[in-house]
C-alpha cells in the first residue's frame, strides 16, 4: 500500500511508508538546525485545553459536570479547586494540571501587598501545584487560615501572596491576579511565577 503525503513544497509524493535514507538525513538536518539556531524553532501550538489561563478566562468548579462561571459569592472560606475557561469558545483549560487553580474567600482587610491588588470581592487565586513535589495544594489549616499541601505538610500564607509559612517547599505558589466582570470571577492577567516543580 503507498501512502501519499505532501512535502513542505506542497507537492504529492507516493511512499511505501518506510523509513529511507534521505528520510534521516533530512531529520538529521533539522535536528542540527535546531542546535544551530539554539532552539529556537516555533514549537508545535498548544491544544486549547493544554493552555495556561489567559486574561478574560472565566473559572469554573472542577467538581461535578457542569462548567459553571464561578462568582465571588460561589467562593468559600475554605480552598475550592477550579479550571481556567475560555469564555468566547467554551473550552476548559484542563488539559494540563498545571492549570488547576486555588481559590479562597478571604476577609479583603486581612490581605497585604501585592495580595490586596491582585484578588477581586476578597478572593485570591493560585496554582494548586505545589513546588515541593508536585502535589495538590487543597488542604486548609483550621485557625490560622493557611492553605496546605497534605504530600509534605507545606504551608503557605494566603493573605501574603501565598508565602511558605512552613514545610519543605523552596517558593510561595504561583499567584493567578482576579478581577469581577459582570458579577463572574475573571483571570486580569496569566500566573505569576514559575508554575510546578523546577528540575534540580
Amino acid at each position: 500500500m503507498t501512502v501519499k503525503y505532501r512535502t513542505a513544497s506542497g507537492q504529492g509524493c507516493g511512499c511505501s511508508g518506510r523509513t529511507t535514507r534521505s528520510d534521516v538525513l533530512a531529520l538529521a538536518s533539522i535536528a542540527g538546525l535546531e542546535a544551530v539556531t539554539g532552539g529556537m524553532i516555533a514549537p508545535a501550538l498548544a491544544e486549547p485545553a493544554d493552555e495556561r489561563p489567559k486574561r478574560g478566562d472565566l473559572l469554573v468548579p472542577i467538581e461535578g459536570t457542569e462548567a459553571r462561571p464561578l462568582a465571588p459569592a460561589d467562593i468559600p472560606a475554605t480552598p475550592l479547586l477550579a479550571w481556567p475557561m475560555d469564555p468566547a469558545q467554551k473550552i476548559v483549560r484542563n488539559g494540563s494540571r498545571l492549570n488547576k487553580v486555588l481559590l479562597v474567600a478571604l476577609d479583603a482587610s486581612t490581605l497585604v501587598g501585592a495580595t490586596r491588588e491582585r484578588a477581586a470581592a476578597g478572593v485570591v487565586a493560585y496554582s494548586a501545584i505545589c513546588p515541593h513535589a508536585g502535589c495538590e495544594v487543597s488542604g486548609w489549616v483550621a485557625g490560622q487560615n493557611d492553605i496546605e499541601c497534605a504530600c509534605h505538610n507545606s504551608r503557605y500564607n494566603p493573605r501574603d501572596a501565598a508565602a511558605v509559612v512552613d514545610g519543605p517547599s523552596p517558593r510561595a505558589l504561583s499567584a493567578l491576579p482576579l478581577e469581577v466582570m459582570d458579577g463572574k470571577l475573571v483571570v486580569a492577567k496569566p500566573f505569576i511565577g514559575r508554575l510546578g516543580v523546577i528540575p534540580a
